[in-house]
């Protein structure tokens, strides 16, 4: 038979994008690891399964946001 105190040891985790490289990038105000807002970190353990998933499916599409511009004639005239 298990033991019930068992159960009060399991609990599911929240998944998270989260990778350990956290630091919010100063123009674009997003994460430079995870691409989420400072909001939605705040957020992230508050909010319910299907809006994690939600954002999640996002964040993709954020990372070319912080891709830096380089200098040279196109950084200086957009060209």
């Amino acid at each position: 038979m298990a033991d019930p105190t068992d159960e009060i040891w399991k609990r599911d985790e929240i998944e998270s994008p989260c990778v350990k490289l956290c630091a919010i990038h100063p123009v674009e105000k997003i994460c430079v690891g995870c691409f989420r807002s400072l909001a939605e970190i705040g957020n992230w353990s508050r909010m319910p399964p299907e809006a994690r998933r939600a954002i999640m499916a996002e964040l993709p599409a954020r990372a070319p946001r912080l891709r830096q511009r380089r200098g040279g004639h196109t950084g200086r005239t957009g060209e």
